[in-house]
């Protein structure tokens, strides 16, 4: 039985280049690792079986985590007879790579389970032929992301940050939705994702100037209470809140267990599902 951890991610600064020939964004993103995580159990099974303490989970062939793992048995020519458990506690729908997370985490495991002892490099690449935030997932930490979100540059490990993470219960965001929708020209701040980059040994404080997420153009205009979340964080004390992702969650930057207790103080009025953790490092 071979046991991995698949770790939530925060997007510290999220930019659109532009459309690509291939349909896709061409984007430029930090993104960054948390403790916020979910279980993934491998043991024997017949074929590919998935399992998952979610109610109303696909585990059929349209699962990431069922995907990977045909797509790992194909690369190495073996009959995947492997049960995989999904214990989930990462965020739904939620603009927090859980389902990518699950896939690399899957990988991760298969390739130790089968002992096929593929380079992380290698992964990655298999990772891209699933979806554009799984290469990051196969080791997290912090790390530029390019092209369609498959192009990792691995940066220093951002010094560990208090997170807190807050998502309206009832709102899930189709990524695929949020990108068609976006419009350049509402842009008002853009992520200088370079220059977060360059700053990232100094922590989280020294990168506020720096962060955006272009995003938040399209799924806050349609949730208004994401905005009210970050202004609620913000004013029990957070440092700087920002959407992740295609959202809606909402990650608050705080600079001590006591501030994190009064910004999810704060959050009590509002329906959503919160989370107390920290940035991780890069697993090697």
């Amino acid at each position: 039985m071979i046991t991995e951890a698949a770790y939530a991610k925060i997007n510290l600064g999220l930019n659109i280049l532009g459309k690509r020939a291939d349909g896709y964004h061409e984007v430029a993103m930090v993104m960054q690792s948390v403790g916020l995580s979910d279980t993934i159990t491998i043991s024997e099974g017949k074929g590919i079986e998935i399992s998952t303490n979610i109610a109303g989970l696909s585990c059929g062939p349209d699962n990431l985590a069922y995907k990977a793992a045909a797509l790992l048995a194909e690369r190495a020519g073996l009959e995947p007879n492997v049960h995989i458990d999904l214990e989930k506690r990462i965020f739904m729908a939620a603009g927090l790579a859980g389902g990518s997370s699950d896939a690399a985490a899957v990988l991760r495991g298969l390739n130790r389970y089968w002992g096929l002892g593929l380079t992380n490099e290698e992964l990655r690449q298999e990772a891209a032929k699933l979806g554009s935030d799984i290469p990051f997932c196969i080791e997290g930490g912090t790390a530029l992301a390019l092209g369609r979100g498959e192009i990792i540059e691995p940066l220093e490990d951002l010094p560990e940050t208090i997170v807190v993470l807050a998502k309206p219960r009832g709102i899930e965001v189709s990524t695929a939705w949020v990108y068609k929708n976006y419009n350049e020209g509402r842009v008002i701040r853009v992520p200088k994702i370079r220059r977060m980059a360059e700053h990232i040994a100094e922590g989280a404080p020294a990168l506020v100037p720096y962060m955006a997420n272009v995003l938040e153009t399209v799924t806050i205009p349609e949730y208004p209470v994401l905005a009210s979340l970050k202004a609620a964080m913000v004013g029990a004390g957070a440092y700087y809140a920002m959407m992740s992702g295609s959202g809606p969650t909402v990650f608050a930057f705080v600079d001590s267990q006591d501030t994190a207790r009064q910004v999810l103080a704060a959050l009590a009025d509002f329906d959503v599902e919160t989370a107390l953790t920290t940035t991780l490092g890069r697993e090697i």
